[in-house]
């Protein structure tokens, strides 16, 4: 039994796109199919993400719209795993700022890895949006 042991962990990224553009990259599979994965299909609640050599499937777990979004991967859920990821949205009200928080989970000796993951990512995510 593989007692993993994950820690939470958050990044932030600022955008330069309204925070209705950016939360329909988040949260439909044909705006999450541009930047996360090759391909994404959802049914229902369940999203597939494809990549070249790999295929996982995640649960939308909460949403509230132009707001927050957050996944759990399938195997957590059947592990009865609390991981998950969240992509947030801020708008800074003095500035109209907006910026996206990523919360996810990792192994301590994984933790530098997956966040230049993410950091590639929103890369591709920002040259998407046009918002570098």
């Amino acid at each position: 039994l593989n007692m993993s042991n994950k820690k939470s962990f958050s990044l932030e990224y600022d955008f330069h796109a309204s925070r209705q553009m950016l939360f329909q990259y988040l949260s439909t599979p044909s705006g999450l199919g541009e930047w996360f994965a090759d391909n994404v299909n959802s049914r229902g609640e369940y999203f597939n993400f494809i990549w070249e050599d790999a295929e996982e499937t995640a649960k939308l777990i909460q949403k509230k719209n132009n707001e927050r979004v957050r996944f759990q991967w399938e195997n957590d859920e059947e592990e009865g795993n609390e991981y998950y990821f969240e992509f947030k949205i801020q708008v800074d009200d003095i500035t109209n700022d907006v910026s996206l928080i990523i919360t996810d989970f990792s192994d301590e000796d994984e933790l530098d890895e997956s966040k230049m993951l993410w950091d590639n990512l929103i890369s591709s995510l920002k040259q998407v949006l046009g918002s570098s």
